[in-house]
């Protein structure tokens, strides 16, 4: 069969101009508005058994979805230091302020009408922008970009084993590429509004190709193959014919899965690493770069023809041979593998990953897992596959039991086992084994590439929170917004470990306008300061509940603005990037002309930002990492008279604030539904955390990695906090309030105990006598656990002591003092 080339892209800016998606054409129906251009039949197709949705319909409200707007520079200005001040001492806010007001009287009215200018006729005031910011990351992206989903087991057990269960997730899988390509998906909705749907069209059959000037994202759009990785081996075969139609059945898929498993198996494992070629894309991305031109330099080598299977191929299955013992290893393992070194090799599932394509991944127990290149496609939309994914296989289950189950799908493929092997075409449903010629270069590559990431995914470590004592169900029923109450949560807990407010992130989706991906949200806002600080002070419990209900409501307000796409980082972001195109445009007519040759003395790009927060996103915004960054030693009211305009950083980029609202010490998201157990990425900074949630109806999942930064202790602290908020939130309800938390009743209800109590004197907390009866035989999974030994008004006394300037003993009584302290010690005793 003649390996198929894949086919690179056009220009970014060439792409990104054309607003068609992919199929469109002029004989879609037209729409007369767009929330109510999908009867209930179509918006959910289960609901009824009647007529399916017309072909079509995937695309068809994309020509009537409003264009991302550009915010007001006032706005988005008045916004950024809004979001910096809860992290701001007061001078650090002079400075903010005196920054963004030259802003506006200088560089921020030309650059705003620069970017006017720039999006007009675009599909995107900063998609271009956005991908440059992915494509341009030169690190590796393993815990860096690409996050991961975990699904939950399929409920039916006889396919909770490996080949069963990879086989029915890839039909299902099929079965969606499918839906895409036949444009039988139905559209995303949000509350009756149709969403942009153009991600789906980057899902499958693309992959991430580095260069020496940053990366490419390549696509086949007529890819019918998948490759299976076993044991660091690759294999491919036909799954779909011209048609998409699926050319085999659930059964023959497993039989050709099993025939891979034992294939593998013959070669040892330790043989099998030293030509684990998919260790070479967790690289730097220049690296790996070169290694590709070293996989593609010789014309008799099929090594290139290997390379365009794996590049072209719809998606990788990754099939592992190990087990993980608990869900922290599951989730380290979808996300970057496992590190096990035998006798100086690296056997671990880490050399058992293709990264830059999609990949499912399915361990030897069956567990199953996403683990997604996160340029082109946000976490919302591969959720909806992960979700369609899941559902398909129970939905087939049914239909084998009975016939008239209903099916997810508009039209299913022809059965394959009733079609004429000749309907097929030009494929091949055999297995095929990649034999890489193994260069001198690349062995000593890949040994190299092993190592680096041994390292990387040594110095990450990862913990999940199954908490099953409530969920959305009774966050609702107390008047809270889910995502906003475990958001506090996240804050609160920080609060009691580090006694400090950071940068916290959180991305809100923006896929109600054309080609829309995510504003950020920064959740650090005055009220949730204010909540923290109470919910550490020994005040009532209603006080406590009032500070928290003030800061979800705000929280929930600042999420609905920056779904409307007016927040402001998206905003300041391609402000930044139209300067640093104008820098580069005056910079080069300059080196011709008065001999400027380098922008902004040597800034490259301080919009060159891992996105990874929004993961997912994740992996988020571009943000900095510290990498290129302008020079910010500079003060923002002193021009440079030897340059152009334009040529030194306007004053808020160069306003140390700036750096810190791109610094994110708390990245989360919330992307997941009952198809997920969990979903997680790599910190966004070095002394970070990656939060992945999931919001179910009586539980909450939380996956958290840092660099080791105490991640279980921070696990153990958001758990002791739910569980005492659910107290709070109860002794509000009964009106039986203490004030005092659980630890302190504990001790006072305790006889004999030794030494003087010490009463906190906290400004403003209030005494409630005790009522004596609602802790009472309550379950032992409301007791405060392990936020008791920093108890709440000790700690807000000990962090307003630090903050405040003691008073100095003066003269003698402070010689006195020095001299008293310690043991005098002789001479003769040293």
């Amino acid at each position: 069969m003649p390996v198929r080339k894949i086919t690179m892209p056009k220009s970014l800016n060439e792409s990104l101009a054309n607003q068609q998606p992919p199929n469109s054409d002029t004989d879609r129906p037209s729409l007369n508005g767009v929330k109510d251009a999908y009867s209930p039949s179509e918006r959910e197709p289960l609901a009824e058994s009647g007529p399916k949705e017309k072909p079509g319909i995937t695309y068809a409200a994309q020509d009537k979805l409003p264009k991302l707007p550009i915010p007001e520079l006032e706005d988005t200005c008045r916004k950024y230091q809004a979001a910096l001040e809860p992290l701001q001492s007061q001078r650090e806010q002079d400075d903010t302020a005196a920054a963004v007001r030259d802003f506006l009287k200088s560089d921020g009215p030309e650059l705003q009408s620069r970017l006017k200018k720039y999006a007009n006729g675009k599909t995107s005031y900063i998609e271009q922008f956005w991908y440059d910011s992915y494509l341009n990351f030169d690190n590796s992206v393993v815990l860096n970009l690409n996050p991961f989903f975990l699904l939950e087991d399929d409920p039916t057990p006889a396919r909770n084993n490996q080949v069963t269960r990879a086989a029915s997730l890839v039909i299902s899988a099929l079965s969606f590429v499918r839906a895409v390509r036949k444009e039988e998906l139905p559209p995303d909705t949000l509350r009756g509004t149709p969403l942009c749907m153009y991600q789906y069209s980057r899902l499958f059959s693309t992959a991430r190709i580095p260069t020496e000037s940053g990366c490419q994202i390549a696509q086949d759009s007529g890819s019918h193959h998948i490759v299976i990785l076993c044991k660091g081996q690759f294999y491919w075969f036909d799954v779909m014919d011209d048609n998409s139609d699926i050319i085999m059945t659930e059964k023959d898929m497993a039989l050709n899965l099993q025939v891979i498993v034992d294939d593998a198996e013959e070669t040892p494992i330790q043989e099998a690493a030293k030509g684990a070629l998919g260790v070479l894309s967790t690289e730097n991305r220049k690296i790996w770069a070169g290694l590709r031109d070293v996989l593609t330099r010789d014309n008799e080598s099929n090594n290139a023809d290997c390379l365009s299977i794996v590049d072209s191929a719809l998606f990788v299955l990754c099939l592992d041979y190990t087990e993980p013992k608990n869900g922290a290893e599951l989730c380290g393992n979808m996300l970057c593998g496992t590190s096990e070194v035998v006798k100086g090799v690296q056997i671990g599932t880490c050399t058992n990953r293709w990264y830059d394509k999609m990949q499912i991944i399915v361990c030897k127990n069956g567990s199953a897992g996403i683990n997604f290149e996160h340029t082109g496609v946000d976490g919302h939309t591969v959720l909806r596959m992960a979700s369609d994914v899941y559902t398909d296989t129970i939905l087939r289950f049914a239909k084998s039991i009975n016939g008239q189950a209903p099916s997810l799908w508009t039209s299913n493929s022809p059965d394959p086992s009733k079609r004429d092997p000749s309907s097929f075409g030009d494929v091949s449903t055999t297995p095929h084994k990649l034999e890489w010629d193994m260069l001198p270069e690349l062995s000593t590559a890949l040994r190299f590439a092993e190592t680096r990431l041994a390292d990387l995914i040594q110095q990450n470590e990862f913990e999940i929170l199954e908490f099953a004592g409530y969920g959305k169900n009774f966050i609702t029923s107390m008047g809270f917004s889910p995502d906003a109450f475990v958001q506090m949560a996240f804050q609160a807990a920080y609060y009691g470990l580090y006694g400090r407010v950071e940068n916290i992130y959180e991305p809100a989706m923006t896929k109600v306008f054309l080609h829309g991906r995510t504003e950020a949200i920064r959740a650090a806002t005055h009220e949730s300061v204010e909540f923290v600080k109470t919910f550490w002070a020994d005040t009532s419990p209603q006080k406590k509940v009032d500070a928290l209900k003030k800061a979800t409501q705000r929280h929930t307000a600042l999420t609905k603005e920056c779904a409307k796409a007016l927040g402001q980082d998206r905003h300041l972001f391609a402000l930044y990037c139209v300067w640093q195109r104008a820098v580069d445009e005056e910079g080069a007519e300059a080196a011709s002309s008065d001999g400027y040759s380098s922008p902004a003395d040597g800034v490259s790009s301080h919009g060159e930002m891992s996105p990874r927060q929004d993961q997912p996103t994740s992996p988020s915004p571009p943000r900095s990492t510290g990498r290129n960054k302008p020079d910010t030693s500079r003060s923002p009211s002193k021009p440079m008279s030897n340059k152009p305009p334009l040529q030194q950083i306007p004053s808020l980029f160069s306003d140390p604030g700036y750096d810190r609202i791109n610094t994110t010490i708390i990245s989360t998201s919330n992307c997941g539904n009952p198809a997920l157990r969990h979903f997680g990425f790599g910190p966004s900074s070095a002394d970070g955390f990656g939060i992945g949630y999931i919001i179910k109806d009586d539980s909450i999942s939380i996956c958290i990695s840092s660099k080791h930064r105490q991640t279980r202790r921070f696990v153990e602290s958001l758990e002791a906090y739910f569980l005492e908020v659910k107290r709070l939130l109860r002794s509000v309800k009964k009106g039986k309030g203490t004030g005092r938390s659980r630890v302190r009743e504990n001790e006072g209800q305790k006889k004999g105990g030794r030494g003087k109590v010490i009463k906190a004197d906290v400004q403003g907390s209030e005494t409630v006598p005790t009522s004596g009866g609602e802790g009472e035989g309550e379950d032992e999974e409301d007791d405060l656990g392990g936020y008791g030994f920093f108890d709440a008004g000790m700690l807000l006394q000990a962090l307003k002591a630090s903050q405040e300037e003691k008073e100095k003993p003066s003269g003698k009584a402070a010689e006195s003092a020095r001299r008293a302290v310690g043991k005098k010690l002789r001479v003769s005793e040293y």
